[in-house]
């Protein structure tokens, strides 16, 4: 094992510290001292004196003498993080800047039953766009982003990470005849599927150079929020 070498620009303990709580999964119930040490390179006598200054601040449990456990101050931070978070501040802002840099309307859609939702929408400053309002329900099987919540729903680890590489995906005229739409997913914690970004507009704006700037603008957009989110997944090739 190496032990793991301080890192520029941040206190290094502190570095070591958070990277034994981010080792743990929510596969696991429970982890020794050497599987702690062996996820995080660390050697174990540099683990332990880290282990014990975690577990006086709450944040792990010693778990009959064997094992550790996450702690009660996590939750407790959780619970706050919780209380102050909203979905909307995350993504609007994603949604603006997406009309700014392409000057065409954004969504966001979540999945519900056979359908998605638009969450959120901010729509176009051109006098021509397409007509999409929040709270509309489109077919799931149409467009853009119905397509990409129906290829990411239920897929496991292995399948997304191959479907992202041939992500963003496009549409045209297939909820409407006369509209283009590009869409990529969004994830959040543990990597699970939140929704879909997208913008849309009519066809005649939707030429091959733009839709090739529209679609890297697209996915650094998808790739930010899903890690702002807590995802590590970074969308496209």
């Amino acid at each position: 094992m190496k032990e793991e070498k301080p890192k520029s620009g941040g206190v290094d303990a502190v570095d070591r510290a958070l990277s034994i709580l981010s080792c743990f999964n929510a596969k696991d119930g429970k982890l020794t001292l050497t599987e702690i040490a062996s996820r995080t390179d660390l050697y174990k006598s540099t683990a332990l004196r880290l282990i014990e200054s975690l577990e006086k601040a709450g944040f792990l449990i010693r778990s009959d003498g064997r094992g550790y456990t996450l702690g009660a101050e996590l939750m407790r931070l959780g619970s706050l993080y919780s209380g102050q978070f909203k979905l909307e501040d995350r993504i609007r802002p994603v949604l603006i800047s997406l009309v700014e840099q392409t000057g065409e309307s954004a969504s966001f859609f979540l999945q519900e039953g056979n359908h998605r939702v638009c969450l959120y929408r901010e729509d176009s400053q051109h006098p021509i766009r397409d007509h999409i309002r929040e709270g509309d329900l489109l077919a799931l099987n149409k467009g853009a982003a119905g397509h990409v919540l129906s290829d990411c729903l239920g897929k496991a680890a292995e399948e997304i990470g191959v479907l992202l590489k041939k992500m963003p995906h496009e549409s045209y005229g297939e909820r409407d005849a006369d509209t283009a739409a590009i869409a990529a997913p969004v994830f959040g914690m543990d990597d699970e599927l939140l929704g879909a970004i997208s913008i849309s507009g009519p066809l005649s704006r939707f030429s091959a150079q733009r839709v090739e700037t529209h679609k890297r603008a697209l996915q650094k957009c998808a790739s930010d929020l899903s890690r702002s989110l807590g995802s590590s997944i970074y969308i496209g090739c």
